[in-house]
Protein backbone atom coordinates (compact mmCIF):
# COMPACT_ATOMS: atom_id res chain seq x y z
CA UNK A 1 0.00 0.00 0.00
CA UNK A 2 2.88 2.24 0.93
CA UNK A 3 3.98 1.69 -2.81
CA UNK A 4 1.27 2.42 -4.16
CA UNK A 5 0.48 5.91 -2.48
CA UNK A 6 4.64 6.67 -3.88
CA UNK A 7 3.87 5.60 -7.18
CA UNK A 8 0.66 7.47 -7.55
CA UNK A 9 0.35 10.48 -5.38
CA UNK A 10 4.23 11.96 -6.13
CA UNK A 11 3.37 11.14 -9.87
CA UNK A 12 0.43 13.21 -9.20
CA UNK A 13 1.88 15.96 -7.77
CA UNK A 14 4.35 15.89 -10.50
CA UNK A 15 2.07 15.95 -13.07
CA UNK A 16 0.21 18.81 -11.37
CA UNK A 17 3.24 20.88 -11.51
CA UNK A 18 4.26 20.14 -14.93
CA UNK A 19 0.37 20.41 -16.61
CA UNK A 20 0.56 23.99 -17.86
CA UNK A 21 -3.23 23.85 -18.71
CA UNK A 22 -3.67 24.56 -14.72
CA UNK A 23 -4.08 28.16 -13.53
CA UNK A 24 -1.26 29.06 -10.95
CA UNK A 25 -4.21 28.55 -8.47
CA UNK A 26 -5.70 25.22 -9.42
CA UNK A 27 -1.98 24.15 -9.36
CA UNK A 28 -1.59 25.28 -5.87
CA UNK A 29 -4.22 23.42 -4.54
CA UNK A 30 -3.68 19.95 -6.91
CA UNK A 31 -0.09 20.39 -5.49
CA UNK A 32 -1.36 20.93 -2.04
CA UNK A 33 -3.85 17.98 -1.68
CA UNK A 34 -1.30 15.60 -3.59
CA UNK A 35 1.03 16.73 -0.85
CA UNK A 36 -1.40 16.04 1.92
CA UNK A 37 -2.14 12.34 0.01
CA UNK A 38 1.37 11.53 0.59
CA UNK A 39 2.15 12.92 3.98
CA UNK A 40 4.57 10.38 5.46
CA UNK A 41 5.69 8.89 2.15
CA UNK A 42 9.29 9.80 0.49
CA UNK A 43 8.01 11.58 -2.78
CA UNK A 44 11.69 10.88 -3.76
CA UNK A 45 13.13 12.72 -7.46
CA UNK A 46 12.54 9.78 -10.42
CA UNK A 47 15.69 8.01 -11.57
CA UNK A 48 17.07 9.17 -14.26
CA UNK A 49 18.20 8.01 -17.60
CA UNK A 50 20.39 9.63 -19.84
CA UNK A 51 20.64 9.03 -23.60
CA UNK A 52 22.68 10.29 -25.96
CA UNK A 53 22.24 10.12 -29.30
CA UNK A 54 23.07 11.51 -33.43
CA UNK A 55 19.61 11.47 -34.99
CA UNK A 56 18.35 13.57 -37.60
CA UNK A 57 16.38 16.35 -36.58
CA UNK A 58 13.22 14.27 -37.41
CA UNK A 59 14.28 11.48 -36.21
CA UNK A 60 15.21 12.75 -32.88
CA UNK A 61 11.68 14.47 -32.68
CA UNK A 62 10.30 11.24 -32.82
CA UNK A 63 12.06 9.54 -30.26
CA UNK A 64 11.59 12.49 -27.84
CA UNK A 65 7.78 12.08 -28.16
CA UNK A 66 8.43 8.51 -27.19
CA UNK A 67 10.62 9.61 -24.11
CA UNK A 68 8.05 11.50 -23.14
CA UNK A 69 5.28 8.98 -23.48
CA UNK A 70 7.39 7.09 -21.33
CA UNK A 71 8.07 9.45 -18.49
CA UNK A 72 4.03 10.69 -18.17
CA UNK A 73 3.12 6.75 -18.16
CA UNK A 74 5.24 6.32 -14.80
CA UNK A 75 6.79 8.14 -12.18
CA UNK A 76 9.86 5.90 -10.98
CA UNK A 77 11.74 6.89 -14.24
CA UNK A 78 12.80 10.01 -15.93
CA UNK A 79 14.10 9.95 -19.47
CA UNK A 80 16.49 12.72 -20.61
CA UNK A 81 17.82 12.99 -24.38
CA UNK A 82 21.03 14.47 -25.21
CA UNK A 83 21.40 15.08 -29.04
CA UNK A 84 24.64 15.64 -31.16
CA UNK A 85 25.18 16.53 -34.55
CA UNK A 86 27.24 13.53 -35.08
CA UNK A 87 29.07 10.57 -34.27
CA UNK A 88 32.36 12.75 -34.23
CA UNK A 89 30.64 15.57 -31.89
CA UNK A 90 29.39 12.39 -29.00
CA UNK A 91 32.86 11.28 -29.07
CA UNK A 92 34.91 14.61 -28.52
CA UNK A 93 37.23 15.14 -25.88
CA UNK A 94 34.47 17.86 -24.74
CA UNK A 95 31.94 14.95 -24.81
CA UNK A 96 34.12 12.78 -23.06
CA UNK A 97 34.53 15.50 -20.15
CA UNK A 98 31.03 15.91 -19.58
CA UNK A 99 30.40 12.04 -19.38
CA UNK A 100 32.91 12.20 -16.53
CA UNK A 101 30.60 14.72 -14.61
CA UNK A 102 27.28 12.30 -15.56
CA UNK A 103 28.13 9.44 -17.57
CA UNK A 104 24.91 8.33 -19.80
CA UNK A 105 23.07 5.05 -19.53
CA UNK A 106 22.71 4.37 -23.04
CA UNK A 107 24.81 5.34 -26.06
CA UNK A 108 24.09 5.85 -29.92
CA UNK A 109 27.02 4.30 -31.84
CA UNK A 110 27.03 3.63 -35.58
CA UNK A 111 27.76 -0.01 -37.10
CA UNK A 112 31.49 -0.21 -37.29
CA UNK A 113 31.54 -3.98 -37.96
CA UNK A 114 32.61 -5.60 -35.16
CA UNK A 115 30.91 -5.75 -32.23
CA UNK A 116 32.60 -7.90 -30.10
CA UNK A 117 35.18 -5.31 -30.06
CA UNK A 118 33.01 -3.07 -28.91
CA UNK A 119 31.21 -4.60 -26.47
CA UNK A 120 34.72 -5.45 -24.73
CA UNK A 121 35.44 -1.86 -24.25
CA UNK A 122 35.44 -1.13 -20.32
CA UNK A 123 32.50 1.45 -20.99
CA UNK A 124 30.42 -0.59 -22.45
CA UNK A 125 27.90 -3.59 -20.80
CA UNK A 126 26.84 -5.70 -23.50
CA UNK A 127 23.06 -6.27 -23.58
CA UNK A 128 22.78 -9.56 -23.00
CA UNK A 129 24.46 -9.49 -19.39
CA UNK A 130 21.83 -6.68 -18.38
CA UNK A 131 18.89 -9.40 -19.93
CA UNK A 132 19.60 -11.85 -17.71
CA UNK A 133 19.15 -9.99 -14.49
CA UNK A 134 16.38 -7.74 -16.51
CA UNK A 135 14.77 -9.79 -18.67
CA UNK A 136 12.76 -7.62 -21.56
CA UNK A 137 9.20 -9.72 -22.16
CA UNK A 138 9.66 -8.90 -26.22
CA UNK A 139 13.16 -9.76 -26.83
CA UNK A 140 12.19 -13.64 -27.99
CA UNK A 141 10.73 -11.95 -30.79
CA UNK A 142 13.53 -9.74 -32.63
CA UNK A 143 13.78 -10.68 -35.71
CA UNK A 144 17.46 -12.13 -36.22
CA UNK A 145 17.76 -10.43 -39.57
CA UNK A 146 17.39 -6.68 -38.38
CA UNK A 147 19.35 -7.74 -34.80
CA UNK A 148 22.31 -9.63 -36.15
CA UNK A 149 24.97 -6.48 -36.83
CA UNK A 150 24.63 -6.43 -32.97
CA UNK A 151 24.96 -10.30 -31.95
CA UNK A 152 28.06 -12.15 -31.20
CA UNK A 153 29.30 -15.08 -32.33
CA UNK A 154 27.35 -17.28 -29.97
CA UNK A 155 23.97 -14.82 -31.24
CA UNK A 156 24.20 -12.96 -27.83
CA UNK A 157 22.63 -9.73 -28.01
CA UNK A 158 25.19 -6.93 -27.41
CA UNK A 159 23.06 -3.68 -27.69
CA UNK A 160 19.40 -2.55 -28.44
CA UNK A 161 19.35 -2.18 -32.42
CA UNK A 162 16.67 0.40 -32.73
CA UNK A 163 17.93 2.31 -35.59
CA UNK A 164 18.49 -0.50 -37.90
CA UNK A 165 18.23 0.27 -40.76
CA UNK A 166 19.17 -0.84 -45.14
CA UNK A 167 19.98 1.31 -48.01
CA UNK A 168 17.46 1.78 -50.11
CA UNK A 169 16.51 3.59 -53.25
CA UNK A 170 13.94 7.10 -52.86
CA UNK A 171 12.42 8.63 -55.75
CA UNK A 172 10.31 11.44 -56.35
CA UNK A 173 6.70 10.34 -57.92
CA UNK A 174 5.92 13.85 -59.44
CA UNK A 175 9.80 13.96 -61.16
CA UNK A 176 8.84 10.98 -62.72
CA UNK A 177 5.41 11.63 -64.23
CA UNK A 178 7.17 14.60 -65.10
CA UNK A 179 9.50 12.90 -67.18
CA UNK A 180 6.74 10.52 -68.45
CA UNK A 181 8.02 7.48 -66.45
CA UNK A 182 5.49 5.33 -64.44
CA UNK A 183 5.65 6.10 -60.64
CA UNK A 184 4.63 2.46 -59.82
CA UNK A 185 7.51 1.02 -61.75
CA UNK A 186 10.74 1.97 -60.39
CA UNK A 187 14.14 0.92 -62.08
CA UNK A 188 14.73 -2.72 -60.76
CA UNK A 189 18.53 -2.99 -62.15
CA UNK A 190 21.23 0.02 -63.15
CA UNK A 191 20.69 -0.41 -66.46
CA UNK A 192 17.04 0.10 -66.15
CA UNK A 193 17.65 3.40 -63.58
CA UNK A 194 19.83 4.70 -66.79
CA UNK A 195 17.25 4.90 -68.81
CA UNK A 196 14.73 6.69 -65.79
CA UNK A 197 17.25 9.27 -65.29
CA UNK A 198 17.96 10.45 -68.29
CA UNK A 199 14.48 11.31 -68.92
CA UNK A 200 14.59 12.39 -65.61
CA UNK A 201 17.35 15.01 -67.23
CA UNK A 202 16.16 15.72 -70.74
CA UNK A 203 12.06 15.54 -70.33
CA UNK A 204 11.87 16.56 -67.00
CA UNK A 205 14.74 19.00 -66.90
CA UNK A 206 16.37 18.17 -63.46
CA UNK A 207 19.88 18.96 -63.07
CA UNK A 208 20.13 16.28 -60.09
CA UNK A 209 18.80 13.48 -61.50
CA UNK A 210 20.57 11.08 -59.24
CA UNK A 211 22.59 11.73 -55.90
CA UNK A 212 23.78 9.21 -53.05
CA UNK A 213 24.34 9.33 -49.43
CA UNK A 214 26.51 6.75 -47.23
CA UNK A 215 28.06 6.07 -50.88
CA UNK A 216 30.29 3.73 -49.51
CA UNK A 217 27.00 1.38 -47.39
CA UNK A 218 24.94 1.98 -50.92
CA UNK A 219 28.12 1.38 -53.65
CA UNK A 220 30.34 -0.99 -51.81
CA UNK A 221 29.17 -2.66 -49.07
CA UNK A 222 26.09 -3.45 -50.69
CA UNK A 223 26.90 -4.08 -53.87
CA UNK A 224 27.87 -7.47 -52.79
CA UNK A 225 24.77 -9.00 -51.07
CA UNK A 226 22.62 -7.98 -53.49
CA UNK A 227 24.56 -9.34 -56.46
CA UNK A 228 25.19 -12.54 -54.45
CA UNK A 229 28.91 -11.98 -54.35
CA UNK A 230 31.34 -11.96 -50.95
CA UNK A 231 32.33 -8.59 -49.90
CA UNK A 232 35.16 -10.02 -48.17
CA UNK A 233 37.30 -13.17 -48.53
CA UNK A 234 36.93 -15.75 -46.48
CA UNK A 235 32.97 -15.75 -46.16
CA UNK A 236 32.76 -11.75 -45.12
CA UNK A 237 34.68 -12.43 -41.98
CA UNK A 238 32.23 -14.24 -40.27
CA UNK A 239 34.43 -17.23 -39.82
CA UNK A 240 37.12 -15.30 -38.04
CA UNK A 241 40.00 -16.87 -40.42
CA UNK A 242 43.00 -15.68 -41.16
CA UNK A 243 43.63 -13.75 -44.64
CA UNK A 244 41.11 -11.27 -45.20
CA UNK A 245 40.87 -9.28 -48.11
CA UNK A 246 38.26 -6.91 -49.79
CA UNK A 247 36.65 -8.59 -52.58
CA UNK A 248 36.07 -6.03 -55.16
CA UNK A 249 35.64 -8.52 -58.28
CA UNK A 250 34.53 -7.55 -61.72
CA UNK A 251 30.74 -6.76 -60.20
CA UNK A 252 32.25 -3.80 -58.58
CA UNK A 253 34.52 -3.04 -61.79
CA UNK A 254 31.91 -2.45 -63.99
CA UNK A 255 29.97 -0.99 -61.22
CA UNK A 256 32.05 1.44 -60.65
CA UNK A 257 32.79 2.44 -64.34
CA UNK A 258 29.14 2.92 -64.89
CA UNK A 259 29.23 5.61 -61.97
CA UNK A 260 32.05 7.42 -62.78
CA UNK A 261 30.39 7.56 -67.19
CA UNK A 262 26.98 8.54 -65.26
CA UNK A 263 28.72 11.62 -63.30
CA UNK A 264 30.16 12.94 -66.79
CA UNK A 265 27.07 13.04 -68.28
CA UNK A 266 25.50 15.02 -65.26
CA UNK A 267 23.56 11.88 -64.92
CA UNK A 268 25.30 11.26 -61.20
CA UNK A 269 25.66 14.57 -59.79
CA UNK A 270 25.68 14.61 -56.15
CA UNK A 271 27.82 11.96 -53.72
CA UNK A 272 28.87 11.91 -49.76
CA UNK A 273 29.71 9.17 -47.50
CA UNK A 274 27.65 11.54 -44.75
CA UNK A 275 23.93 12.52 -45.16
CA UNK A 276 24.19 16.03 -46.97
CA UNK A 277 22.32 15.10 -50.40
CA UNK A 278 18.99 13.98 -48.20
CA UNK A 279 17.76 17.54 -48.20
CA UNK A 280 18.44 17.97 -51.72
CA UNK A 281 16.05 15.24 -52.46
CA UNK A 282 13.25 16.90 -49.76
CA UNK A 283 14.07 20.15 -50.92
CA UNK A 284 12.72 18.59 -54.87
CA UNK A 285 16.05 19.61 -55.99
CA UNK A 286 17.16 15.92 -56.90
CA UNK A 287 14.67 12.84 -58.40
CA UNK A 288 16.63 10.11 -57.15
CA UNK A 289 18.51 9.37 -53.87
CA UNK A 290 19.96 6.32 -52.68
CA UNK A 291 20.35 6.13 -48.82
CA UNK A 292 19.67 4.59 -45.71
CA UNK A 293 15.93 3.66 -45.19
CA UNK A 294 16.11 6.23 -41.77
CA UNK A 295 16.06 9.07 -43.65
CA UNK A 296 12.46 8.21 -44.78
CA UNK A 297 10.66 10.05 -42.04
CA UNK A 298 11.88 13.01 -42.83
CA UNK A 299 10.78 12.75 -46.71
CA UNK A 300 7.63 11.92 -44.78
CA UNK A 301 7.63 15.66 -43.34
CA UNK A 302 8.98 17.27 -46.11
CA UNK A 303 6.28 20.10 -47.86
CA UNK A 304 5.13 18.71 -51.47
CA UNK A 305 7.16 16.02 -51.80
CA UNK A 306 5.96 12.89 -53.04
CA UNK A 307 8.10 9.88 -52.51
CA UNK A 308 8.49 6.19 -53.83
CA UNK A 309 10.83 3.72 -52.23
CA UNK A 310 12.25 0.49 -53.93
CA UNK A 311 15.27 -1.81 -53.15
CA UNK A 312 18.36 -0.60 -54.31
CA UNK A 313 18.78 -1.63 -58.14
CA UNK A 314 21.11 -4.73 -59.16
CA UNK A 315 23.44 -5.79 -62.04
CA UNK A 316 21.55 -8.58 -63.89
CA UNK A 317 25.07 -9.78 -65.62
CA UNK A 318 25.89 -10.72 -62.00
CA UNK A 319 22.85 -12.74 -60.80
CA UNK A 320 19.06 -12.95 -61.92
CA UNK A 321 17.30 -13.00 -58.80
CA UNK A 322 18.71 -9.88 -56.64
CA UNK A 323 19.88 -10.47 -52.92
CA UNK A 324 18.83 -8.47 -49.72
CA UNK A 325 21.60 -5.67 -48.69
CA UNK A 326 23.38 -6.21 -45.19
CA UNK A 327 21.25 -4.48 -42.43
CA UNK A 328 23.41 -1.57 -40.50
CA UNK A 329 22.86 1.45 -39.09
CA UNK A 330 23.23 1.90 -35.20
CA UNK A 331 22.27 0.35 -31.66
CA UNK A 332 21.99 2.02 -28.30
CA UNK A 333 24.93 0.58 -25.95
CA UNK A 334 24.58 0.58 -22.38
CA UNK A 335 27.26 1.89 -20.31
CA UNK A 336 29.27 0.49 -17.64
CA UNK A 337 29.54 0.87 -13.55
CA UNK A 338 26.07 2.06 -13.34
CA UNK A 339 24.28 1.15 -9.95
CA UNK A 340 21.72 -1.07 -10.22
CA UNK A 341 18.52 0.86 -9.92
CA UNK A 342 20.54 2.91 -12.86
CA UNK A 343 20.53 -0.35 -14.49
CA UNK A 344 16.84 -1.63 -13.96
CA UNK A 345 15.76 1.93 -14.89
CA UNK A 346 17.46 1.28 -18.63
CA UNK A 347 16.29 -1.59 -18.80
CA UNK A 348 12.70 -0.52 -18.37
CA UNK A 349 13.31 1.97 -20.98
CA UNK A 350 14.34 -0.81 -23.13
CA UNK A 351 11.37 -2.78 -22.63
CA UNK A 352 9.34 0.30 -23.24
CA UNK A 353 10.38 0.83 -26.43
CA UNK A 354 10.14 -3.14 -27.08
CA UNK A 355 6.65 -2.64 -27.09
CA UNK A 356 5.29 -3.90 -30.59
CA UNK A 357 2.68 -0.76 -31.23
CA UNK A 358 5.34 1.22 -30.09
CA UNK A 359 8.19 -0.37 -32.45
CA UNK A 360 5.47 -0.16 -35.17
CA UNK A 361 5.26 3.63 -34.77
CA UNK A 362 8.66 4.38 -34.49
CA UNK A 363 9.57 2.04 -37.94
CA UNK A 364 6.81 4.21 -39.46
CA UNK A 365 7.74 7.67 -38.66
CA UNK A 366 11.50 7.13 -39.66
CA UNK A 367 12.19 4.66 -42.03
CA UNK A 368 14.16 2.17 -39.48
CA UNK A 369 13.57 -1.08 -39.51
CA UNK A 370 11.06 -3.01 -37.43
CA UNK A 371 12.31 -5.32 -34.32
CA UNK A 372 9.76 -7.92 -34.59
CA UNK A 373 7.58 -9.37 -36.60
CA UNK A 374 4.85 -7.95 -34.42
CA UNK A 375 5.81 -4.45 -35.07
CA UNK A 376 6.01 -5.18 -38.63
CA UNK A 377 2.34 -6.61 -38.12
CA UNK A 378 1.11 -3.92 -35.85
CA UNK A 379 2.13 -0.78 -38.41
CA UNK A 380 -0.61 0.69 -39.80
CA UNK A 381 -1.90 -0.46 -43.50
CA UNK A 382 -2.45 3.23 -44.51
CA UNK A 383 0.94 3.70 -43.86
CA UNK A 384 2.50 1.41 -46.35
CA UNK A 385 -0.28 2.12 -49.08
CA UNK A 386 0.92 5.75 -48.67
CA UNK A 387 4.49 5.10 -49.19
CA UNK A 388 4.78 3.18 -52.02
CA UNK A 389 7.49 0.39 -51.90
CA UNK A 390 8.04 0.20 -48.50
CA UNK A 391 6.42 -3.06 -47.91
CA UNK A 392 8.29 -5.15 -50.56
CA UNK A 393 11.37 -3.83 -48.64
CA UNK A 394 10.14 -4.84 -45.75
CA UNK A 395 9.09 -8.40 -47.46
CA UNK A 396 12.30 -8.54 -48.32
CA UNK A 397 13.94 -8.32 -45.06
CA UNK A 398 12.32 -10.77 -43.31
CA UNK A 399 13.10 -13.68 -45.65
CA UNK A 400 16.14 -15.75 -44.31
CA UNK A 401 18.85 -14.45 -45.47
CA UNK A 402 21.52 -16.03 -47.80
CA UNK A 403 25.03 -16.83 -46.84
CA UNK A 404 26.67 -13.93 -48.92
CA UNK A 405 23.58 -11.63 -47.02
CA UNK A 406 24.32 -12.50 -43.08
CA UNK A 407 26.52 -9.14 -42.70
CA UNK A 408 30.24 -8.49 -42.60
CA UNK A 409 32.80 -8.82 -40.18
CA UNK A 410 35.87 -7.40 -40.48
CA UNK A 411 39.06 -5.83 -38.17
CA UNK A 412 39.81 -2.17 -38.34
CA UNK A 413 37.03 -1.30 -40.49
CA UNK A 414 36.43 2.24 -38.92
CA UNK A 415 40.37 2.86 -40.40
CA UNK A 416 39.47 1.25 -43.57
CA UNK A 417 36.42 3.01 -44.51
CA UNK A 418 37.78 6.87 -45.04
CA UNK A 419 40.03 4.89 -47.30
CA UNK A 420 37.16 3.71 -49.47
CA UNK A 421 35.86 6.91 -49.28
CA UNK A 422 38.63 8.63 -50.77
CA UNK A 423 39.34 5.83 -53.44
CA UNK A 424 35.48 6.28 -54.48
CA UNK A 425 35.86 9.57 -54.61
CA UNK A 426 39.17 9.67 -56.76
CA UNK A 427 37.53 7.78 -59.50
CA UNK A 428 34.23 10.07 -59.06
CA UNK A 429 35.86 13.13 -59.71
CA UNK A 430 38.12 11.25 -62.99
CA UNK A 431 41.47 11.74 -60.84
CA UNK A 432 41.80 7.56 -60.41
CA UNK A 433 40.47 5.32 -63.43
CA UNK A 434 37.55 3.41 -61.46
CA UNK A 435 39.30 -0.08 -61.80
CA UNK A 436 42.80 1.65 -60.25
CA UNK A 437 40.67 2.86 -57.61
CA UNK A 438 39.09 -0.35 -56.14
CA UNK A 439 42.65 -2.11 -56.20
CA UNK A 440 44.27 0.74 -54.14
CA UNK A 441 41.64 0.08 -51.61
CA UNK A 442 42.22 -3.18 -51.57
CA UNK A 443 46.02 -2.67 -51.00
CA UNK A 444 45.30 -0.43 -48.64
CA UNK A 445 43.10 -2.43 -46.90
CA UNK A 446 44.94 -5.48 -46.24
CA UNK A 447 47.34 -5.22 -44.31
CA UNK A 448 44.94 -3.55 -41.60
CA UNK A 449 42.58 -6.62 -41.98
CA UNK A 450 45.23 -8.80 -41.66
CA UNK A 451 46.68 -7.23 -38.49
CA UNK A 452 43.59 -7.52 -36.29
CA UNK A 453 41.94 -5.12 -34.25
CA UNK A 454 42.51 -4.74 -30.23
CA UNK A 455 39.67 -3.65 -28.41
CA UNK A 456 39.07 -0.11 -28.40
CA UNK A 457 36.82 2.92 -28.31
CA UNK A 458 34.80 3.28 -31.40
CA UNK A 459 35.84 5.65 -33.73
CA UNK A 460 34.02 8.60 -34.48
CA UNK A 461 31.80 7.98 -38.10
CA UNK A 462 30.24 10.64 -40.61
CA UNK A 463 26.64 9.30 -40.68
CA UNK A 464 24.15 10.54 -38.87
CA UNK A 465 20.87 9.03 -38.38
Amino acid sequence: MVRFAYVTFCQLQRQFQEDSRLSHSARYSAVFAASLLCAGVACADPVEVLVWHTLNPHNAAEFQKLAQQFNKEQGDVKVVLRGFPNQAAMLSPASRQEAEKRKPDLVQLDDRHSPEVTAQNKEIVPLYQLLKQYPISDLGWYLPQTTGFVRDSKNQLLAFPFMAEIPVMFYNLDAYRKAGLNPAQPAATWTDLQGHLIALRDKADIDCPYATSEEVLVHLESLAPINNSLYATPNNGLDNAKGLELNFDTVYMRHMAIMVSWKKSLLFTTYSNGNEPDKLFADGKCAVLTAGSGSLGQFQDAKGLKTGVAPIPYHPLATSKPGAPFVTGSALWATSGQPKEQNKATMGFLAFLSKPVLAAQWHQRTGFLPLTDAAFRSADVAFYDSMPGVRQVIEIMKRNPEKNQRGFRLPNYAKIEPILVREFEAAMADKTPPVLALNNAMDQAKPLLQEGEKPAKPAPAARKK
